[in-house]
């Protein structure tokens, strides 16, 4: 990247989170707690969806993908936002702020991608159920996989190359205890305001038109099965409410980091940390509790697991 980056610059400042020792104290358990909760959540989701032949289904894949991206969004911020929660001076070097931009964006933009085909599976599978083998058969589940993962790069790297080759000369203070796109472009040594239209409008505009779509959508779905039979209402809604959650939980922070930027520092510190910690905790046990065949799977692994002790 030094061949590629002419820049002064080889290293950004990061700020902290807290000040005080118990508020540190504090956090380092909370990002600690919760990062052991989104590794075995996201990881139990993913093998019991792979080793549970019950499970082998478009909506579970996807699911399993999802997982697959909660813990790849996650991992990372948040061992570095643990590891500098004791560090006086937190640096980063540009390689590792490039590399830290990059991902997030892949997973991001991957994530979201995954959300739109999990609504459209839903839509065939409540509006279209006697169509629903035929139209999401494993040749279409395992286009809407790659395509999302596709999109995820293509959304990293349209703004990427961008940045990438920016002149940095100073200041170097990112102004967040994470680096990404918007606040890096700042720090550059030129008028990045129209690149900073086109990030907005890549990560911001697109997610919150994503996310009014999606809303729109499932909005659809529960008009269609009232008008067939409001006795199945209530059931639809219940398999929706799961999925509304978590678009929610995922959008809500994307909008107001990327399309309002900046808020106050307070605000776009929980913002952040509801994205990259507690959204991805949350996402599994939404799944799993509110879901019966994924309940049954951890029945049915539970035996095996039990049955192999008893053996050995």
């Amino acid at each position: 990247m030094d061949q590629v980056n002419d820049s002064v610059v080889t290293e950004f400042l990061l700020l902290g989170l807290a000040q005080s020792l118990k508020m540190k104290s504090f956090l380092f358990l909370f990002f600690s707690l919760f990062y052991m909760g989104i590794i075995l959540g996201n990881l139990f989701i993913l093998f019991t969806v792979i080793f549970d032949h019950h499970l082998h289904s478009p909506m579970y894949i996807l699911l399993a993908n999802l997982s697959l991206t909660d813990l790849g969004l996650s991992s990372t911020t948040v061992p570095r936002m643990i590891s500098d929660l004791f560090t006086d001076f937190k640096v980063i070097s540009f390689q590792n702020c490039m590399i830290q931009m990059f991902f997030i964006h892949v997973m991001g933009g991957v994530e979201m991608a995954l959300l739109v085909a999990m609504a459209y599976d839903r839509y065939t599978a409540i509006c279209k159920p006697l169509h629903y083998l035929t139209v999401m058969n494993p040749k279409m589940c395992l286009f809407l996989v790659v395509a999302a993962w596709v999109i995820g790069v293509i959304h990293a790297v349209t703004q990427f190359v961008f940045v990438i080759n920016l002149p940095f000369c100073g200041p170097k203070n990112v102004g967040s205890f994470y680096c990404d796109f918007p606040r890096v472009i700042k720090l550059a040594c030129m008028d990045s305001y129209r690149l900073e239209f086109v990030v907005t409008a890549n990560s911001g505009f697109i997610s919150m038109g994503t996310f009014f779509f999606l809303i729109v959508s499932y909005i659809f779905i529960l008009v269609t099965v009232r008008q067939h039979s409001s006795d199945d209402l209530s059931k639809a809604f219940f398999t929706l409410s799961a999925h509304i959650t978590v678009v929610v939980l995922f959008f809500t922070p994307c909008m107001f980091l990327y399309v309002w930027p900046f808020p106050t520092k307070s605000l776009d510190k929980f913002f952040a940390i509801v994205d990259f910690v507690v959204t991805p905790v949350l996402n599994p046990a939404i799944y799993t509790l509110r879901n019966k065949d994924m309940k049954m799977a951890m029945r049915r692994l539970n035996r095996q697991v039990v049955n192999s002790r008893e053996i050995t």
